[in-house]
């Protein structure tokens, strides 16, 4: 097969060390469609192609593979769940396995095809994702649910990208596990295990294209769903940040490894920091009801109910003429020992309050007053779940912190709450 012009002479001449780095370090601007020819020529001289170097993950996934319900015994075949296959994978966006099983099983029982889960109500969606996080995971499921009732399953990689929730990764992922067809799917884990294998300095994800074109044909001889998640399993298992070399498949092939550069290849990712904030999480009741904040629409936690929250760098001390018809003279303001609840982009200290009222007053538009039969019902988010199960005990006295009347003017109001 003759080179293309662009990839011979950018690596005319460049020694066999290190072909690797400069295939890796030319591919932009470079066509690597798949007509143009395998930019990976010149580093095959030495090393052996995708198919060839990754021939020893079959074996051994068919050995070490973990037991997930979603996965099929037959990796040959096309999956005959893929519905299975787009819960899982959904869930599985920045969450581990041990704490999806659970979800998924509880999901398949409640919702075993995508005609029941279209014609769900989204309370009842929330309701059983609930704890899982990320709810907008949830909410893509649905829609993309209705989309297959009506329109049926896509029938390629670009009809599962419009799939509401299904970036590339996911997109390729389903592609190949679901439906044999072969899209490298590459997530942390696969990342890491080329770059290491490869020997690729810097981000891997950087190299994404091309890695995806080495990686293909690889695919298309070994089987795609396996190949797929023989990778993934070997990242999750083996070749993770801290790796256990001694146990991988590929240790003779890899670069990372002969280089003694596992600890520094694949680099990490400095993250940002989370914003910190300080809050009180309160637990309004009167005359049988408890006060929520209603659903939002869109953000982290839309479609879930949020007791009302004030941050602590707000809650300022009122006096009584502030708002006379505050009912505060007949309040009571008990507590529980606080906790740290984290989030992507935000780490907040939840001091939880309780308190009880003679008499329900006028919610802002944000709010409704709940009847208690119905608060188990209803979707909360982690740090809301914990204050339902809280309201089971009596709590203690509230030695410091804010009066039932500052609390009230905030959440009548007279203040932003927490989003």
């Amino acid at each position: 097969m003759a080179k293309s012009r662009s990839s011979s002479s950018l690596l005319a001449g460049t020694k066999p060390k290190s072909a690797l780095k400069a295939l890796f370090s030319v591919t932009k601007g470079i066509d690597v469609q798949p007509r143009t020819t395998c930019l990976l020529t010149s580093y095959q001289m030495n090393r052996p192609d995708s198919p060839a170097l990754l021939a020893p993950l079959g074996p051994w996934f068919e050995l070490h593979r973990r037991a997930m319900p979603w996965r099929d015994e037959d990796l040959d075949r096309v999956h005959p769940n893929p519905y299975a296959v787009l819960v899982s994978e959904l869930m599985l966006q920045q969450t581990q396995v041990a704490t999806v099983i659970p979800y998924f099983e509880r999901w398949m029982v409640r919702f075993p095809d995508a005609s029941s889960l279209s014609a769900a109500g989204d309370d009842e969606i929330h309701k059983l994702w609930e704890g899982l996080g990320y709810y907008r995971r949830a909410r893509h499921l649905h829609h993309s649910a209705k989309h297959i009732v009506t329109h049926g399953w896509p029938m390629d990689f670009e009809g599962l990208m419009k799939l509401p929730g299904l970036g590339p990764y996911t997109a390729a992922a389903m592609a190949a596990i679901a439906f044999q067809w072969p899209e490298p799917a590459l997530d942390g884990n696969a990342f890491r295990v080329l770059a290491r294998i490869l020997g690729i300095e810097g981000d891997p994800k950087l190299q994404a294209k091309a890695l995806r074109f080495w990686l293909k044909p690889a695919l298309e001889q070994h089987g795609a769903s396996r190949m797929t998640q023989s990778l993934m399993e070997l990242g999750a298992t083996v070749c993770a940040p801290a790796p256990k070399c001694g146990k991988c498949p590929l240790l003779a092939q890899c670069e990372a490894h002969k280089m003694k550069a596992t600890d520094r290849i694949p680099p990490s990712i400095q993250r940002l920091q989370p914003k910190k904030a300080e809050i009180w999480l309160v637990a309004v009741e009167a005359e049988g009801h408890w006060l929520l904040c209603e659903p939002a629409q869109k953000g982290l936690l839309a479609g879930l109910w949020k007791w009302p929250a004030v941050e602590s760098a707000v809650l300022v001390e009122e006096t009584v003429a502030a708002d006379p018809g505050l009912p505060y003279a007949s309040s009571e303001l008990r507590a529980w020992p606080g906790w740290t609840q984290v989030y992507t982009h935000r780490r907040e200290f939840v001091s939880p309050l309780h308190l009880r009222m003679e008499k329900r007053f006028q919610a802002s538009n944000d709010y409704r007053w709940i009847h208690e039969n119905e608060l188990d019902q209803l979707a909360l988010g982690k740090r809301d779940q914990h204050l339902r199960e809280l309201i089971k005990d009596e709590g203690s006295p509230l030695l410091q912190g804010p009066s039932p009347r500052a609390l009230l003017i905030q959440l009548r109001g007279d203040a932003n709450h927490v989003p």
